[in-house]
């Protein structure tokens, strides 16, 4: 029996290569040496309560998780006569990049919001992801995994179906939306990164969210801040060079993020 790699495989499994390549990056850029870039000291990871490893066994299992849920919906919309669907043109793809984007923001934003607003939630599942205090790379989808069920696979079901990529697009879409999440994630601010000057949502403001004074803002992710701003969570920050090499993430005062808010 003839074994065929198509295209809904590759989009399973591409994106999780992606998560560990692009986190393997950043470990080999620690190694380096990164102290000039990193938006909390080296000591400070102390604050996680939780081990490395313990993250990594963590993110495989919202993988799996990931892929049986994909493999799922794969199954059950896919074509029986093995057609591969057409890939429209550029600018088709384009506009589905962006509502998919879209959807995929204001679903991670309001379930997000509410995993912080029900206690319950916030104690058994999302309090999970806030073990870590200092971020890094791999630590991106570090989650309980009825977090990870809801908020990423059922976001990225929704964000495909949604949008009407075909599974060829959604190689590319949920790869890069891997690569942001890993981004936003570092625990770094490095000088050049591309992505930082297509979106605003980066690693310093997901940074001031895991941080106690934050918790109830900057919400938003992978992409946009827009539901911050519209919805009065968004919480501004000023870059701020530590003593002793890095940056460090300093909110600006909440009344003057109101009137960022009203400007």
């Amino acid at each position: 029996m003839e074994f065929a790699v198509t295209d809904e495989l590759l989009g399973t499994f591409v994106p999780i290569a992606v998560y560990w390549l692009y986190s393997g990056l950043y470990i080999v850029l620690d190694g380096l040496g990164m102290d000039d870039y990193r938006l909390h000291p080296k000591g400070e990871e102390v604050k996680n309560i939780v081990s490395k490893w313990t993250v990594v066994r963590g993110v495989l299992v919202q993988q799996a998780f990931q892929i049986a849920v994909s493999l799922l919906l794969f199954t059950v919309l896919g074509d029986e006569s093995g057609t591969v669907r057409k890939q429209p043109s550029a600018l088709v793809i384009a506009l589905q990049f962006i509502i998919a984007m879209f959807v995929m923001d204001t679903w991670q934003y309001f379930m997000h919001r509410y995993m912080h607003i029900n206690k319950f939630l916030y104690k058994h599942v999302h309090s999970k992801h806030h073990t870590l205090v200092v971020p890094y790379a791999f630590g991106a989808l570090y989650n309980h995994p009825l977090e990870g069920l809801i908020l990423d696979t059922i976001g990225g079901a929704l964000s495909f179906l949604i949008s009407g990529m075909t599974p060829r697009t959604g190689i590319f879409f949920f790869s890069f939306a891997t690569i942001k999440t890993v981004d936003d994630h570092c625990g770094l601010w490095l000088p050049g990164n591309i992505l930082h000057v297509f979106f605003s949502n980066n690693s310093a403001y997901h940074d001031i969210h895991h941080q106690l004074y934050g918790n109830k803002y900057n919400f938003s992710q992978p992409f946009f801040v827009m539901w911050d701003k519209i919805l009065g969570t968004y919480m501004p920050y000023t870059l701020e060079t530590r003593k002793g090499g890095g940056y460090e993430a300093c909110p600006v005062k909440l009344n003057q993020a109101q009137q960022t808010k009203v400007d």
